[in-house]
C-alpha cells in the first residue's frame, strides 16, 4: 500500500507509541503552506521536515530544530487550510523566539532523532508485503507527553504574537489561528484528562484569545481569503487522510456516492482499493474512479502514485511501474515516490530493474540519510546485483540509523566488518564501513 511505505500505514495506536503517517501529497501540501511562513522568519525552508502522527487527538508541535509534528486529527478537524497555517505560524513564534533552544535540554536531542529515524522507516512493513501491518515506533515513554514542550503563558503570548507577524508579512488572514485558538477555549471546561494535547503544552488565557481577536480586527489581511490552490490542496489532504483511515461506511457517508467532486472520488477510490479494507467488489468500481482521475488530471503524480498502488497491492507489481514512473517524473525531488518505484522494481525480481532501484534509492538516501527502510531495500538491491559487500554496508547504515539499541549496534558493526571484507581497501565504501564499525562499537562501548 502507498499509504505506507510513502505514503501511509494503517495501523492502530500502541501503548507506549506513537504511529507516524508518510504520505508524499500530504508533505508536500503542508510545506508549501509553512515555506512562506518560514521565510519571513528568517529560518531555511529547506531545513523544515514535516512529519504526521497518527492520533486523533488536536495537535502539533515543532521540535529538535526545523521538525514540524501535526496530528491527525488536527488536520481531519480543521475546517479550512487558514487555520493550520495559524496554527504553524505559532508554532515558527516559538522557533523564532528561541523558546526551543531553551528547553531542547528537556526534550533530549537524542529522542528526536530517534523519532525521526523511526518515522523514516515506517515503510518497513508494506515493503515487506506486510501491509497494513503495525508501523507504530516503540520509543516508549522517551516520547511521552511529558517530553513535548510544555510552553509557559508568556512564551504562548510571544508565540502569538510572532505569528500573527508572520501571517501580516505573507497578507495572510490570522482569522484561521483566532478559530483554532476559540475551539480550544471551548473545551477548556472539559476534564484535565480528556483535553486535547494540544491544551495541555500550549496553555490557553482569555487574554491570548483577546490579543488575537483584536489583531483581527485591525489587519489589513483579516478578510483575504485562503488562496484558492491551498484551498484545493486542502481538500483533497483532507479527504486522502479520511478515505486511508476511516471506516469504509465513514467515508461514504461524507463522500456519498452523489458526491462528484474530486476530492469524494479520490476518497472513495482509496476507501475502494486500499489498505486492509480492499472490497473485492469495488475493486472495480475504484479503477474507473482511479483512471477517471487520471483522464481529468493527466500530469498529477498523486494520481499516477495511487493507481500504481492499487496495482501494486493487488499483484501486479509489473504494470504499477509506468504509474510509479510518471509520479517520479513529475516529483522527481520527493524521496517517497522514489522509495515507492523502487521497491516495486524490486518485488519484480528483475535484475535489471534491481539496478534501477538501486540508483532511485541511492537519491532517496541522499535526501534522508537516516531512513533505515531506504537502507534495507538497498541492501536487496545491491544483493541481486552481487554486490554482496554493498549489500552488507547498505545494512549497516540501516542498523546504524537505529543505534539507540545494543542489538542495533552489534549488527552495526558485524555487518559493517563484513562490509570491509569485501571492499577495496581504502575505496570510500570501506572508509565508510570503518567509520561506522568505529562508531557503533564506541556507542556500544559507551553504555
Amino acid at each position: 500500500m502507498a499509504f505506507a511505505a510513502t505514503a501511509a500505514l494503517l495501523f492502530p495506536m500502541q501503548a507506549g507509541a506513537i504511529s507516524f503517517i508518510r504520505d508524499a501529497e500530504i508533505e508536500a501540501t503542508i510545506t508549501g503552506y509553512v515555506t512562506p511562513i518560514f521565510e519571513v522568519a528568517g529560518l531555511d525552508p529547506s531545513a523544515v521536515h514535516v512529519y504526521i502522527i497518527n492520533d486523533d487527538s488536536i495537535n502539533a508541535f515543532v521540535a529538535g530544530g526545523m521538525n514540524v509534528f501535526i496530528y491527525t486529527g488536527l488536520l481531519m478537524r480543521a475546517e479550512h487550510p487558514g487555520q493550520l497555517i495559524g496554527v504553524v505560524a505559532h508554532e515558527t513564534g516559538h522557533i523564532a523566539g528561541g523558546h526551543l533552544a531553551r528547553r531542547e535540554e528537556a526534550l533530549r536531542q537524542a529522542t528526536i532523532e530517534a523519532m525521526v529515524a523511526c518515522i523514516l522507516g515506517v515503510g518497513a512493513a508494506a515493503a515487506s508485503g506486510n501491509a497494513g501491518a503495525a508501523a507504530g515506533c516503540a520509543l516508549g515513554q522517551h516520547i511521552g507527553e511529558q517530553f513535548l514542550l510544555a510552553f509557559t503563558r508568556g512564551q504562548e503570548a510571544s508565540a502569538d504574537q510572532a505569528g500573527l507577524k508572520f501571517l501580516d508579512e505573507t497578507h495572510q488572514s490570522a482569522r484561521g489561528l483566532m478559530e483554532f485558538l476559540t475551539i480550544l477555549w471551548r473545551k477548556e471546561s472539559v476534564l484535565l484528562g480528556q483535553q486535547d494535547p494540544y491544551t495541555r503544552t500550549h496553555p490557553l488565557t482569555q487574554a491570548r484569545i483577546d490579543y488575537v481577536t483584536e489583531h483581527v480586527a485591525h489587519s489589513p489581511y483579516s478578510d483575504v481569503p485562503d488562496k484558492p490552490e491551498f484551498v484545493a490542496q486542502f481538500k483533497r489532504m483532507r479527504a486522502k487522510l479520511i478515505g486511508y483511515l476511516q471506516p469504509t461506511a465513514r467515508v461514504l457517508q461524507q463522500y456519498p456516492e452523489s458526491d462528484k467532486s474530486l476530492e469524494a472520488r479520490y476518497a472513495r477510490a482509496i476507501a475502494y482499493c486500499c489498505a486492509e479494507k480492499r472490497i473485492a467488489d469495488k475493486l472495480l468500481q475504484a479503477a474507473a474512479l482511479i483512471d477517471g482521475l487520471i483522464r481529468e488530471h493527466p500530469d498529477d503524480p498523486y494520481f499516477q502514485e495511487l493507481k500504481g498502488e492499487s496495482l501494486f497491492q493487488n499483484g501486479q507489481v509489473r504494470p504499477s511501474l509506468p504509474f510509479y514512473e510518471a509520479a517520479v517524473k513529475s516529483v522527481p525531488d520527493s524521496p517517497l515516490l522514489r522509495f515507492e518505484l523502487a521497491r516495486a522494481e524490486i518485488e519484480t525480481e528483475d535484475p535489471v530493474l534491481a539496478k534501477k532501484a538501486t540508483a532511485e534509492l541511492q537519491e532517496v538516501i541522499r535526501q534522508e540519510p537516516q531512513n533505515g527502510d531506504a537502507w534495507h531495500q538497498l541492501s536487496i538491491s545491491y544483493g541481486r546485483d552481487g554486490q554482496l559487500a554493498m549489500a552488507a554496508l547498505a545494512l549497516a547504515e540501516e542498523a546504524a540509523s537505529h543505534s539507540s539499541s545494543r542489538a542495533a549496534r552489534k549488527a552495526c558493526k558485524d555487518q559493517a566488518g563484513r562490509a570491509m571484507k569485501g571492499l577495496p581497501v581504502g575505496s570510500p565504501a570501506y572508509l565508510r564501513a570503518q567509520d561506522l564499525e568505529t562508531t557503533c562499537d564506541r556507542n556500544d562501548n559507551s553504555d
